[in-house]
């Protein structure tokens, strides 16, 4: 259930905070006075799409803040998405700071899809034009699979896995259907790379090996200078560093033997000179052995361009030869044995067919069965809604190409008056019309989904008098067993109300802003009696607006005392 909203910066709102309580929640005001930024808020929060110039003028950014109290049910559901609420509780929040938003849950950052994700299982929102859906019967579909998600779910999700299969597998039956001459020229290029690549026998690491190599060969020269240099210092001649040493030590030896210290440095100092010594061994070692081998040289430099070219040209590393040469091989097997591959490639596509026809039959079977159900309910549902003599159905047709939603093509049929045939509804139901139909649908849907919130912008739209009266009572019995949320211009839906708030319009400061309040019994009927009178708010309005509000109180306890009749 959703308990607390707050809104920060968005649109005409600067900053407001409600408290939504249980059953039927209204929220009415005078038109433009930004109701429908409250709920739009929620839609925000949830995922919904947003452009910067949603937030307040001279704000930096704009906040939505969501608090759920969320039963066991609820919890097991959000668990699958490790999502684990704390105390009973879970905060959403999104921030939205120029063309960016953070999105939180429980304070840590999560991504919108995993937002969206969450929101599917807390809260339903019925937008101010969602009724319209209803006359694209790509939709009817998913009305339906929701109707018995338990059995529609596993059902389409092993329909999905094999459609994935069977795609997968024709486009490769599609792709190896080719005529026997352009397999033969294909074999003799593909057997052409094969041996290209064998005969290059280029090893792992060979390329780094020559490199290092080459560099060394093409600096032997300057290499043995330096090394002749580095020889000259420290034993040519008669101030060489080994000289130097040697008379350092000439020097310390006498006084060695009086002091301690100075023998410690006679034994480092010896240290030194036995490494040099070693030193000078292998610098004149290299002089002695040193010989260009120019042969090597260019062996080298030819080797190293001609692995460089064909590791090029088969994708630039070592990695990607070996991978395209395991590539061309399978290729050049399958054309070498193509009449078998391609019998085992066609049975295998016509056994991964017959079982994604045999679990989109089964889909099917589930999904007319759930129809047969639906249909029923909805036809009852819109005669509460004042639809006299209705009749609804949902027609099935086998689509002509498998997808990953089955082979089923569905549409609402509907006749809203006696001796009249069944229509699609975008024939035949006008925008009041759909909007009941909408209701109708999601009053029935309620008593199988676990969401428990559900939101309604407007459902009123297109309607009043008697069937208003209906459109309440059914709100209210949704209410029963959801918290609802609705925003509403009708009085007999305001009547209805369990918690009722105004949204107002304030001016402070030369700004104008949206307030919102929680409405005590005399101010329901005070916003009852402007809903009923507009700007003439007589007694015998207040009066009127009065005998509404019991009147609905009256048939709550009835429909409660007695949740049957």
């Amino acid at each position: 259930m959703l308990t607390h909203l707050h809104v920060k910066n968005l649109a005409v709102v600067e900053d407001i905070e409600i408290d939504f309580g249980e059953r039927l929640n209204i929220l009415t005001g005078e038109t433009g006075v930004g109701k429908s930024v409250i709920v739009g808020s929620i839609s925000i929060a949830l995922g919904a799409k947003i452009s910067s110039d949603m937030v307040r003028a001279g704000a930096g950014y704009a906040l939505v803040e969501m608090i759920f109290e969320i039963d066991e049910s609820a919890r097991r559901l959000l668990e699958e998405f490790d999502i684990y609420p704390e105390d009973g509780l879970l905060i959403i929040s999104r921030k939205i700071t120029g063309g960016r938003s953070v999105s939180k849950i429980n304070g840590e950052t999560v991504t919108l899809n995993v937002l969206k994700r969450t929101a599917c299982k807390l809260i339903d929102i019925h937008g101010q034009h969602e009724h319209q859906s209803l006359l694209y019967r790509e939709n009817h579909l998913a009305i339906i699979d929701r109707y018995d998600r338990t059995t529609t779910d596993s059902l389409k999700d092993e329909v999905s896995s094999l459609y994935r299969e069977y795609v997968s597998v024709k486009k490769e039956y599609d792709r190896l259907q080719v005529s026997e001459e352009e397999r033969g020229r294909e074999a003799a290029f593909l057997e052409f790379e094969k041996n290209e690549i064998e005969q290059a026998d280029i090893g792992d690491n060979e390329e780094e090996e020559l490199e290092k190599l080459y560099k060394k060969l093409n600096n032997a020269e300057k290499t043995a200078s330096a090394v002749g240099k580095a020889y000259e210092y420290t034993s040519g001649g008669s101030d060489n560093a080994a000289a130097m040493i040697s008379n350092a030590l000439g020097s310390l030896g006498e006084a060695a033997d009086y002091d301690e210290t100075v023998a410690g440095y006679v034994s480092m100092l010896s240290d030194v000179e036995n490494i040099l010594s070693d030193v000078n061994h292998e610098l004149s070692s290299y002089i002695d052995n040193f010989n260009f081998d120019g042969q090597l040289y260019t062996d080298t430099e030819e080797r190293l361009d001609f692995v460089r070219k064909i590791l090029l040209k088969y994708g630039g590393s070592k990695e990607s030869l070996d991978r395209h040469y395991d590539e061309v091989i399978e290729r050049y097997n399958m054309l070498s044995d193509y009449e078998n591959h391609m019998a085992e490639l066609a049975a295998r596509l016509e056994s991964v067919q017959a079982r994604l026809d045999d679990a989109s039959c089964r889909l099917s079977d589930a999904r007319k069965n759930s129809a047969g159900q639906l249909s029923v309910l909805i036809e009852k549902a819109l005669g509460e809604l004042n639809f006299a003599d209705v009749k609804f159905e949902i027609e099935f047709e086998r689509l002509q190409t498998y997808s990953a939603g089955g082979v089923d093509g569905a549409e609402f049929l509907i006749s809203t008056n006696p001796g009249e045939p069944l229509k699609p509804l975008a024939k035949i139901a006008s925008g009041g019309e759909l909007s009941r139909i909408m209701l109708a649908i999601k009053s029935v849907l309620a008593e199988k989904d676990s969401i428990h919130t559900l939101v309604f912008d407007e459902i009123d739209t297109g309607i009043s008098g008697r069937t208003a009266q209906r459109v309440s009572e059914k709100l209210a019995v949704i209410a029963g067993s959801h918290q609802v949320i609705c925003i509403t211009h009708l009085a007999q839906i305001a009547a209805m109300a369990d918690n009722h708030y105004v949204i107002e319009k304030k001016q402070s400061g030369g700004k104008t802003s949206t307030g919102i309040r929680l409405l005590d019994e005399s101010g329901t009927y005070d916003e009852l009696a402007r809903i009923i009178g507009g700007t003439q708010i007589t007694e015998a309005v207040r009066t009127s607006a009065g005998e509404m509000k019991k009147l609905a109180a009256d048939w709550k306890r009835k429909t409660h005392a007695n949740p049957d009749e």
